[in-house]
């Protein structure tokens, strides 16, 4: 027999211990691995729904104004004249900064007004593909026909100038389609049409020219700072402004999935550890004779402590495997119920793997360092008296 050999025989003398401690340490591990993978999988699946709410960045060009006020009253600003951002330019740049994997959408707008059937309305040129990944909350009845003569009309304009979609609008002398109708937003966007941006700079001769620009960059570490720090060196004479309420709304969203996933975790672990404990406190208690024995033979205080933290060891490599594997597939499963199948990120990983069944085999050998100490401490003297 030798310190190896001893945990492996004790642990197969009390099977159905074993397997019932390994089968409840199973459990909690597969319950963290599952709920770390989960709350990965919904965290990404928050954080690209967020995203597709509205932009985080606005660029715009930076305008003289001469703020007017007399006796005291304020009578608003007075705009010099009206900038444009180049849109080939600003496009680039933007692009271009360190951080552009976290640019998820760029979507430059021209700003115009045409009379419409005796009334004067907002005309706004956009990029159909960019501008739809922002707003991807527009409901909209219809199509979006993403050619040079389609418009989507607010609910509102739609409502004024009675037009549904099929119906046709003249817009600087030319006749173009209502492909789609957007139901209300409760925002400035019920009062516009919207079309293609490059038709909208060729019929009012503004060649490359737009207003401002949206951008939405990803939440997932997201060093909004860094970004609009970036976005101002590339383009320094536009105003770059970070709506940082709405980031930060999005981040406690994330987080505090992330959190709550921890904190329950930290539960599961902490209870797993304890019993653990119990039973190798349990398990000591039972062994003095057998202790006391060993140590009579010569075996030192420090053999009888490996062998007891070898036997919490083997239990942490058995549980680890099994709740990998099962906190692998229990995630799976959980999101196909959660109807979270797409881009989940859920990859049965060897490394991780072999990481958890480290970390879970670590666990367990500091769990059984109390009753592992009190067990080096029993003399043949004291097992003697005990029986």
């Amino acid at each position: 027999m030798n310190i190896l050999s001893i945990p492996i025989k004790n642990l197969k003398v009390k099977f159905f211990k074993t397997i019932l401690l390994v089968i409840v340490f199973s459990i909690g591990i597969t319950s963290v691995v599952g709920l770390q993978k989960i709350s990965k999988s919904v965290s990404k699946a928050l954080e690209e729904k967020m995203n597709r709410f509205g932009a985080n960045i606005l660029i715009y060009p930076k305008n003289e104004e001469l703020q007017i006020s007399y006796g005291g009253i304020q009578l608003g600003n007075l705009s010099y004249e009206v900038r444009y951002l180049d849109e080939g330019e600003t496009d680039s740049k933007i692009r271009s900064i360190e951080f552009d994997e976290n640019i998820s959408a760029v979507a430059p707008k021209l700003l115009k007004s045409a009379v419409i059937d005796g009334r004067k309305l907002g005309i706004v040129g956009v990029k159909w593909d960019e501008e739809l990944k922002i707003k991807n909350y527009w409901n909209i009845t219809g199509d979006v026909k993403r050619t040079e003569n389609g418009l989507l009309l607010g609910s509102s304009v739609a409502k004024v100038i009675d037009k549904k979609t099929g119906d046709t609008l003249t817009i600087f002398g030319e006749e173009m389609e209502v492909s789609g109708i957007i139901s209300e937003t409760g925002s400035d966007e019920d009062n516009l049409i919207f079309m293609n941006l490059s038709k909208l700079q060729e019929m009012t001769g503004s060649a490359d020219k737009i207003n401002f620009v949206e951008v939405s960059a990803l939440c997932s570490g997201c060093p909004i700072e860094d970004i609009v720090g970036q976005i101002k060196g590339n383009l320094p004479a536009a105003e770059i402004t970070a709506v940082q309420k709405m980031v930060k709304q999005r981040m406690s969203a994330v987080n505090f999935v992330n959190k709550l996933a921890f904190i329950l975790s930290s539960v599961i672990v902490f209870t797993a550890c304890f019993m653990i404990a119990i039973f190798m406190y349990s398990s000591v208690n039972e062994r003095k004779k057998e202790i006391g024995i060993l140590r009579s033979i010569g075996y030192s205080k420090i053999n009888i402590f490996s062998i007891f933290t070898f036997e919490s060891v083997i239990v942490g490599i058995l549980s680890g495997v099994l709740g990998y594997a099962g906190g692998y597939f229990l995630s799976i499963e959980l999101l196909r119920i959660m109807d979270i199948t797409e881009n989940t990120g859920i990859v049965f990983n060897m490394g991780e793997g072999l990481l958890t069944i480290s970390l879970v085999a670590l666990l367990a050998a500091l769990s059984s360092t109390f009753p592992s100490l009190k067990a080096a401490r029993i003399t043949p003297v004291e097992a003697l008296i005990s029986l």
